[in-house]
């Protein structure tokens, strides 16, 4: 996103904030984020809240399957191809040259739910956790990055923000739904 365009997400889209609250995770490569909100899902799941993940991948990716009829739609040019069975659906949009839509878009592409998380999108101006782990070696992403609010990490870390323990997705998940609003 262009610093032109880093306004915050709510200040551009007001209605995405009475619909649902938004929190990200953020980190480097291979620090944990995907294991972290795994985790930390059915720890919200269990107090009654529905949760949905908006998770920006930075390579393509493909959730269809060459030779079967979604594919061969898309092959022939479908820009939208929605899927549906007793069990799920699901909705695919090629983007033919499109510009990659922003999270608010995104947002709006979701059913109501109590929270979203949010893995990746870095520089949007939403409430994030970073998971870091000094084994890395990396820096820390928060001092250049006003929007974390708290670290996730498997070692006690000095400075001004919480330091919550990686492994306990209970914590987590509590100090999530407490900085939300939602306990």
């Amino acid at each position: 996103m262009s610093a032109a365009a880093s306004t915050h997400l709510f200040t551009r889209f007001p209605e995405v904030a009475e619909a649902m609250k938004v929190f990200g995770f953020a980190g480097w490569s291979g620090s944990g984020k995907t294991t972290l909100i795994e985790q930390v899902i059915p720890e919200i799941t269990a107090r009654g809240f529905k949760v949905s993940v908006i998770k920006h991948a930075h390579h393509g990716f493909d959730v269809d399957k060459p030779g079967k009829d979604s594919w061969r739609h898309r092959e022939a040019g479908a820009s939208e191809i929605l899927l549906i069975s007793d069990e799920r659906w699901v909705l695919m949009h090629e983007m033919r040259n499109e510009p990659e839509p922003d999270l608010a878009t995104q947002l709006r592409h979701l059913s109501p739910c109590d929270i979203v998380l949010v893995e990746g999108f870095k520089s949007v101006d939403i409430p994030k956790l970073e998971v870091h782990r000094p084994v890395h070696g990396r820096p820390l992403l928060y001092p250049d990055n006003p929007a974390i609010v708290a670290i996730a990490s498997d070692a006690a870390l000095p400075g001004p923000l919480p330091c919550l323990n990686l492994n306990d997705a209970a914590a987590v998940a509590e100090f999530i739904l407490i900085h939300q609003g939602l306990l």
